[in-house]
């Protein structure tokens, strides 16, 4: 899958979807499993294996590990907050490779009938809803706050994703005109999501970025083996030059310290059955902390290369742009994050 994904890394950004080969090899090798529960055939898998898999995705491309991302957090959401009947969970994970696209803000509206709900709206952000089977929607319906899961196949897609980084996420507006869902995909959250799951899905929507991050580090680890050299000096390499190697030194603590970081807030998920609001809060601040330093160390990686980093045909402007972009996701926001943390540290 690695190979793949990498192979087809540019080519996914400039479709602004990941190729169909990068799609299939992310399916085969379980990516899209991640939140499938196990009791319908997927790895219901707890959040250091979605960090590990997700970053190990990222290092190849961002855009296709996101869409891993957001397809579990889709698949958590309907099988954790939703109470759905036997029949609809067995139809909706059917086949535990789906992939699903889905978002938590509620855009549409839905009235309720005997059988049918009658659902119309516009979700705007919907990472890989192109090549989904199914979307996981927040709508209102009948003034209650609800989730509904549909077929991809009716629904429409506004092709309205032209953003600087993760382009190749195909995050686009999904479009449901006076749509008849079955009355048992729809159905009121009987919760918020657990603090376990925001934070599993903290840590899957970081993965990415950590990944990209790496990728960059490995791009300026072989800088440092070519024959380039500092411009404009008598350096005859980069490694000649001391603060050359410090700036290395630097990124490379920070790229590490990001993924030990979010190593360990996921090891914590998996070990607590319950999260008290104070170490929710503080876990939240660690991975926006981690979010950060995935961009402070891309920062440093590019004054290393100077401005030939932000030629097209560069790879690391594209992985700059993917850490810019979704080190910024809600998930991973640091003032709110700081925010809250403070406000229950005041009690």
């Amino acid at each position: 899958m690695i190979d793949i994904l990498a192979a087809n890394a540019e080519k996914t950004e400039q479709r602004r979807r990941p190729t169909a080969e990068s799609v299939q090899a992310a399916r085969e090798a379980g990516a899209f499993a991640l939140g499938t529960p196990v009791e319908y055939g997927g790895r219901g898998a707890g959040a250091t294996e979605v960090a590990r898999m997700l970053t190990t995705m990222g290092r190849a491309c961002p855009s296709t590990a996101w869409i891993a991302a957001t397809s579990l957090t889709g698949k958590v959401l309907a099988a954790r907050s939703g109470d759905f009947g036997d029949r609809a969970r067995a139809t909706m994970f059917a086949d535990p490779d789906a992939l699903f696209c889905g978002t938590g803000r509620p855009g549409g509206h839905g009235e309720r009938g005997a059988e049918h709900v009658r659902i119309s709206g516009r979700w705007s952000s919907v990472s890989g809803c192109e090549d989904a089977e199914w979307a996981a929607l927040a709508t209102m319906v009948d003034g209650t706050f609800s989730m509904a899961v549909i077929p991809m196949a009716d629904l429409t897609v506004d092709r309205d994703w032209d953003v600087a980084g993760m382009r190749g996420t195909g995050s686009h507006t999904v479009v449901a005109e006076g749509v008849l869902v079955d009355a048992d995909f729809v159905t009121p959250l009987k919760a918020p999501p657990t603090a376990a799951s925001r934070r599993l899905f903290g840590v899957a929507h970081l993965a990415p970025v950590v990944g990209a991050t790496f990728a960059a580090l490995d791009l300026t680890v072989a800088m440092f083996a070519s024959s380039r050299k500092p411009f404009m000096t008598s350096y005859a390499s980069m490694g000649e030059s001391p603060g050359a190697r410090h700036w290395l030194a630097e990124a490379a603590t920070l790229s590490e310290r990001a993924e030990r970081t979010m190593l360990t807030v996921a090891a914590e998920v998996d070990e607590s059955a319950a999260l008290n609001d104070r170490d929710a809060g503080r876990m939240a601040l660690n991975l926006a902390d981690a979010a950060r330093d995935c961009r402070q160390a891309v920062d440093l990686m590019l004054d290393l290369h100077g401005t030939g980093a932000f030629a097209t045909r560069n790879p690391l402007q594209r992985l700059w742009r993917d850490v810019a972009v979704g080190s910024r996701h809600f998930h991973l926001n640091r003032y709110l994050a700081v925010e809250g943390y403070g406000a229950l540290l005041a009690g």
